[in-house]
């Protein structure tokens, strides 16, 4: 299976953007793209609340009765 990186190559090293793939030795193939413009770094949550979010409900039905739909509006 294919898989693609997204890496910037700088003074001939490879700085990864995403996740360092997890491999010792592969053959690539590398498409250079005209704009080497980085894109900015993905947020990430703060350390203090990171993994600490809870989905309540269900997420395909609604959480509130169809009856008091009428008070939403």
């Amino acid at each position: 299976m294919l898989q693609s990186y997204e890496a910037i190559i700088e003074n001939g090293q490879v700085k990864w953007l995403t996740d360092v793939p997890k491999i010792s030795k592969a053959r690539v193939i590398v498409t250079i793209l005209s704009d080497t413009t980085p894109q900015p770094p993905r947020r990430v949550p703060a350390i203090a609340i990171a993994g600490k979010g809870k989905t309540l409900g269900d997420l395909v039905n609604p959480m509130i009765e169809e009856q008091d739909w009428e008070c939403l509006k």
